[in-house]
């Protein structure tokens, strides 16, 4: 594939909002959202906003797809997956690739066993502090996508998606080795989205409580002792430096599981604390934190009002 000129997102959430506005902005109508005729009537309803300008996306449901897309970006939370790989059935073509930006690391196990994991590029966000409420996302800093081929760090469908990023001005990453970065990113959410949940802590907390980066550390070493035992290339340095990272991002900006609790949604709990209390037990490694995380926020989305 020479030039992505068909990209269609999956997830008009904080994430996907923001970035598909990025690259509209850049090249309007490059990207088509994908929704449900339910959705479509309440996106129909209701302005979409990004940073207070408005975004008129073009949403194409399932019956009226009518191309193959070149590129679809998957942006939805976990517990909506199986849905989404559903939809975006009539979309994908013999050259299209698929890259999700969900958080955790079983999203692309499951969009590989659907379409083949030939057709994938791992990826992830980072650094952005985008917050949605209603229809509105806004964000100071938009962060970056990571991605890339586990096989072939220079492979063709990674070079198409790079030159897509660099005409629309999507800032990116790609790393010498994707699945060590995905579990970063992993490790990283277990710790800071989980416990900002549980004690409603926006950014600037953990930049100014010791107490709340402690609580997020204890979380992260459980993930990497796992990722040790299975020969993913963490150290305890890694944890140290998400508080280098955290510092930049602004003081008021929350957590996506945070921005759930706070709205009253379902979380991503089951990529987070459940995935590593299920790797613990398959590799013999205590989870206590994160057993004692996911019976606290399981008991938050029980208690919504």
């Amino acid at each position: 594939m020479e030039t992505i000129k068909q990209v269609y997102l999956i997830g008009l959430g904080a994430v996907g909002s923001a970035y598909a506005a990025k690259m509209n902005e850049a090249e309007p109508g490059l990207v088509k959202v994908i929704v449900d005729p339910q959705r479509l009537a309440a996106y129909r309803q209701a302005e979409i906003l990004v940073n207070g300008k408005p975004c008129r996306f073009t949403f194409v449901t399932p019956e009226q797809a009518a191309e193959k897309a070149d590129l679809i970006l998957i942006a939805v939370k976990g517990h909506h997956l199986a849905e989404a790989i559903t939809m975006i059935r009539p979309f994908v073509g013999e050259e299209t690739i698929i890259m999700s930006l969900l958080n955790g690391i079983t999203s692309e196990e499951e969009i590989g066993r659907a379409y083949g994991p030939e057709k994938l590029l791992h990826a992830f966000v980072v650094s952005t502090d985008a917050t949605r409420a209603g229809r509105s996302t806004n964000y100071a800093n938009l962060g970056r996508i990571v991605f890339g081929d586990k096989d072939n760090p220079a492979s063709p469908k990674v070079k198409a998606v790079q030159a897509l990023f660099d005409r629309t001005g999507v800032p990116y990453t790609i790393p010498a080795d994707i699945l060590r970065e995905l579990w970063w990113k992993f490790m990283l959410n277990v710790g800071l989205n989980q416990v900002s949940a549980v004690l409603k802590a926006p950014y600037g907390v953990f930049q100014k409580v010791k107490e709340a980066r402690e609580l997020m550390a204890m979380a992260c070493r459980e993930v990497l002792a796992i990722a040790q035992r299975i020969g993913i290339n963490l150290t305890a340095a890694d944890i140290d430096a998400y508080h280098d990272l955290i510092a930049r991002l602004a003081p008021e900006g929350k957590t996506s599981m945070l921005q759930d609790v706070e709205a009253g949604r379902k979380t991503e709990v089951e990529s987070f604390a459940w995935t590593v209390v299920a790797l613990g037990e398959k590799y013999g490694v205590p989870t206590p934190v994160n057993a004692c995380l996911g019976r606290m926020i399981a008991t938050l989305e029980q208690t919504y009002r």
